[in-house]
């Protein structure tokens, strides 16, 4: 029992070692518990830069009788040690389990910390590959020049453990966990998080508070959708993607769905009325979203995103 118990200190110790080798952060990350057995952390608003460090999106803990379960890793390998070592402040029970919303830099690239750990990784199958796509490599490319030191020739893109079809629900340490799938919509694999005890739900970047989204090639009629689903699930709080917990979940989802039905109604008219791009979106009224923090960053290439989609379906009727 001794030699085991030796065993098990060895094995935290060199995984805590090898989270300790990150470059340090100096942002300020702070655990906000949000249920009996929830936190969050918050990030900075605005995009990615080296004056946030990369530290503009939300992750979560779960605190059970035995373990702890994280809801996405943050934007950088550093950031995750980082929370990490929040985690350590307030429990000395294992990481046993992360689960990953979507595959976007801010969300993801902490997982080698985590598995360092001996963590395992869920996340939805429809995620598979997106680690290994062009399009990761140039974001990763892009995110060494922005955010060196604490993203570097060391950060790896590395793929869930466990791939997971549709929705699941498990318990573990005695809370129970509903995980609903609720792609295509942000991205083709979003995932949320229902702790059922505490009624908090952590849904990624389905949902921005006090930002604009990041809409990208959402299929935004099917994120509509996902909204909806949301609101079935009647949680006490919400944590968002970007932003602070809402202590008011339907008003915040309802942010989200009218700032994507704006985006489809304005450029669909646009479509239909054969106007270029650029013309519409110098005569759209943008005044309701203006003042938000990044929408210099993100409104007018969700536009342009939004766009293309209406042409695409109208093409389709």
């Amino acid at each position: 029992m001794i030699a085991k118990f030796m065993a098990a200190i060895c094995l935290f110790s060199f995984g805590w070692a090898q989270a300790a080798e990150y470059a340090a952060v100096s942002v300020p990350m702070v655990p906000i518990k949000v249920g009996k057995h929830s936190y969050y952390v918050q990030g900075m608003s605005g995009a990615a830069s080296s004056e946030n460090q990369g530290y503009m999106s939300n992750a979560g803990f779960v605190v059970t009788r035995d373990s702890v379960l994280v809801f996405d890793t943050l934007g950088t390998p550093s950031l995750a040690a980082e929370l990490v070592k929040k985690i350590r402040a307030i429990t000395p029970l294992p990481i046993k389990r992360v689960i990953i919303s979507h595959f976007h830099a801010d969300h993801y690239y902490g997982i080698q910390v985590f598995k360092e750990l001996g963590a395992e990784v869920w996340a939805n199958k429809n995620g598979q590959g997106a680690v290994d796509s062009e399009a990761a490599a140039e974001r990763l490319a892009q995110r060494r020049e922005t955010l060196f030191p604490w993203v570097d020739e060391n950060t790896k893109l590395l793929p869930a453990d466990k791939w997971l079809d549709g929705d699941t629900d498990f318990e573990m340490g005695g809370l129970h966990f509903l995980l609903r799938y609720v792609g295509p919509a942000h991205t083709a694999e979003d995932m949320v998080m229902l702790v059922k005890e505490d009624g908090v739900l952590y849904t990624g970047d389905l949902v921005f508070r006090g930002r604009v989204p990041f809409v990208g090639d959402a299929d935004s009629k099917a994120w509509l959708v996902a909204l909806d689903k949301l609101i079935a699930l009647k949680p006490r709080l919400m944590v968002v993607g970007h932003g602070a917990a809402s202590l008011k979940p339907v008003a915040d989802l309802k942010f989200t769905r009218d700032y994507l039905s704006f985006l489809r109604k304005s450029m669909g008219q646009a479509v239909a009325d054969l106007a270029p791009f650029d013309e519409a979106y110098a005569h759209t009224d943008w005044s309701k979203y203006a003042g938000l923090p990044a929408f210099e960053e993100a409104n007018r290439q969700n536009a342009y995103d939004t766009y293309l989609l209406m042409e695409k379906e109208s093409l389709a009727q």
